[in-house]
């Protein structure tokens, strides 16, 4: 686990700014550090720069950037290959000096070419660079695990772990993408391959990116749409056969990423995915398992009392903290440190804190993340299933609402919220993201620029016509990689810890797209198939209770704390100079947004996570720009 940067360009960039992009890295990779500048052909110069996080051998011969045997081939490389072992044997022709997997990805590369990345099963972000044709590769793992950005222009390519190192390079001119606001301040992230900034690009999951002397050329070795047409519907087993086939890819899964030269644990929340990923890494063990867990003061939002009860029935070594409003608040600080475009899921705040406490005793930690996305776990996809249902009902309110008569009385707009949702729901084409309409049309009023749609065109590419389902492989594709993946990312390596999740492995993942819908969701039963495996190690009664997850109090801190910035950051003088929102608009609603606090129809308290895209946008804008 590391942090990489390099670039590939005509430009005269020296070792001492290359060293400088490098350190802004520090927290990925305090370990080690390597710099290292390459003469190429045709008046180019190839860097490739890494801080590392020493995982897998310790010793200096971990070190990167590192070479192939031959001298052909250098890496920069951030993540874990995890069948690295099992390759291994595959390359023994190769002479080995190091015990890491890094030197496998050389070996391959020389065997296989970049169709090597195809064998590899993990997480990672890959800078490559071949001598014999001048190519320089840029990978990325299929789900998205690893982040990995470029800038480019004419005849140069600026990469890195995180904008910070392409921020620092003196040739990069930083101008803000204001078409893409909307889609923010909509979903609170910005998705591969759009970033913040024009012409600087992240590489989508599961992508290849060839640079060779100003030639650019990309594509995709791994993809949700193609894979899940690939493998639906080719496990033709009963459930109870699933299962076991669930039970035993899981546990190879689990295995494989225990495989550390470090401290591991679990972070442990009491819910089905972290609990049974912590049940069968202790299956796994001959150790207690360290296993953390995040507590909150107020009773409403803890889960922490079903963690202990679940790591006391596992019988693992157990680390608990209780946070309170102002453990959390502290943070907001120095999130756009750490998280640096904007990016405002207010559950980051919480991940960083547990993050912060098994680094205390640990260097890696595994996760439960994917298993909501994968096997249907999120109360939307329920709400998706119900509204496909009755969607010709909506078409028939919203041709009503919009007769003459009716559209001057303003009769949509006074209906219920959950009716205008299912009537306003008319595109022919992109059917699964109801939701945030409304907010998109608020976005909209307060931007001066055009914008994108706020719907994700993804949709229509996955080929299938249960809303359900649809929706799902959106998020695949789309939050998981661009919101929980950058999240816990961030989050963790603030820390210098590496999260492993064994849910997103390959295999487990193209499994779940192979077995029968209905062993995901059967008649309102979420995650069937994954809790039915939970209970094989952990007792039904600990584990079945309403999902509550990491919240943070928005709604108090706007209002409270964090009004008079919120208001400095709506100041008609500031939002004039800025030239991206509209003055008058951004006034009228934060007043009311400031002046109605209840969570009734129509009142601010609704527009709590809105307003706090904004004010992390502002606070992100103020920090760099």
């Amino acid at each position: 686990m590391c942090g990489i940067c390099g670039f590939y360009s005509k430009q005269n960039i020296t070792i001492e700014q290359l060293t400088e992009m490098n350190d802004t890295l520090y927290h990925r990779g305090p370990d080690d550090n390597g710099v290292e500048i390459y003469v190429g052909k045709d008046g180019y110069s190839i860097g490739l720069a890494q801080r590392r996080l020493s995982i897998l051998d310790l010793s200096p011969l971990g070190h990167q950037p590192m070479h192939s045997a031959d001298k052909r081939v250098s890496i920069a490389y951030n993540g874990e290959i995890y069948n690295f072992l099992e390759l291994r044997e595959e390359l023994k022709d190769y002479p080995f000096k190091s015990h890491c997997d890094t030197e496998v990805i050389l070996a391959a590369y020389l065997k296989w070419g970049i169709s090597c990345v195809e064998k590899f099963n993990g997480m990672f972000a890959i800078a490559l660079y071949d001598r014999e044709d001048e190519s320089l590769y840029l990978v990325r793992d299929r789900v998205g695990k690893k982040p990995l950005y470029y800038w480019e222009n004419d005849d140069s390519l600026m990469f890195a772990s995180e904008l910070k190192p392409i921020m620092k390079y003196e040739g990069f001119d930083k101008k803000v993408r204001q078409e893409l606001l909307n889609k923010y301040l909509v979903h609170q992230y910005i998705n591969a391959p759009d970033t913040i900034f024009e012409n600087v690009y992240k590489l989508e999951p599961g992508a290849v990116y060839q640079f060779q002397k100003g030639k650019k050329k990309q594509w995709k070795y791994w993809d949700i749409a193609t894979k899940y047409q690939e493998k639906k519907g080719s496990f033709q087993g009963s459930f109870k056969e699933a299962k076991e086939e669930l039970k035993k890819k899981l546990s190879d899964s689990i295995r494989m990423r225990m495989i550390a030269d470090v401290p591991l644990g679990t972070f442990l929340s009491g819910g089905y995915d972290s609990s049974l990923m912590t049940a069968m890494a202790q299956s796994n063990s001959s150790q207690p398992v360290k296993t953390f867990s995040i507590g909150f003061d107020d009773k409403k939002y803890n889960e922490a009392i079903y963690a202990k009860e679940v790591a006391e029935y596992l019988g693992t070594e157990h680390t608990e903290m209780y946070i309170g409003e102002a453990d959390m608040f502290a943070l907001i600080e120095s999130m756009t440190d750490y998280y640096d475009e904007p990016f405002a899921d207010s559950s980051q705040i919480p991940t960083m804190l547990v993050s912060k406490l098994a680094k205390e005793k640990v260097t890696v930690a595994l996760s439960g993340d994917g298993g909501d996305e994968f096997f249907c776990g999120y109360n939307n996809y329920k709400m998706l299933l119900d509204m496909q249902k009755i969607n010709p009902i909506g078409a028939l309110v919203y041709g009503a609402c919009n007769l003459p008569g009716m559209k001057q009385l303003g009769v949509m707009e006074k209906l219920p919220t959950k009716v205008q949702i299912v009537a306003k729901n008319r595109h022919p084409k992109l059917k699964v993201q109801p939701f945030e309409l409304n907010k998109s049309e608020i976005a909209e009023a307060l931007l001066k620029t055009q914008q994108m749609p706020y719907r994700f065109e993804e949709e229509e590419k996955f080929g299938e016509n249960n809303w359900q389902i649809r929706r799902m492989l959106l998020d695949m594709d789309t939050y998981l990689p661009g919101d929980i993946l950058c999240k816990v990312d961030r989050a963790s390596m603030k820390y210098s810890l590496e999260t492993r999740c064994p849910i997103l492995d390959k295999d487990v993942v193209e499994f779940s797209f192979a077995i029968p819908h209905e062993y995901k969701y059967d008649n309102g039963n979420k995650k069937k198939i994954l809790k039915a495996l939970a209970y094989d190690y952990i007792p039904r009664e600990m584990l079945e209770r309403p999902k509550v997850g990491f919240s943070v109090p928005l709604d108090g801190w706007l209002r409270g704390p964090l009004k008079e910035q919120l208001l400095d950051y709506c100041n008609s003088d500031f939002i004039k100079k800025q030239d991206i929102f509209e003055a008058d608009a951004v006034e009228n609603f934060m007043k009311h947004y400031l002046e109605t606090g209840d969570a009734g129809r129509g009142t601010g308290a609704n527009y709590s996570r809105f307003v706090w895209a904004y004010f992390v946008f502002q606070k992100w804008y103020q920090q760099y720009m």
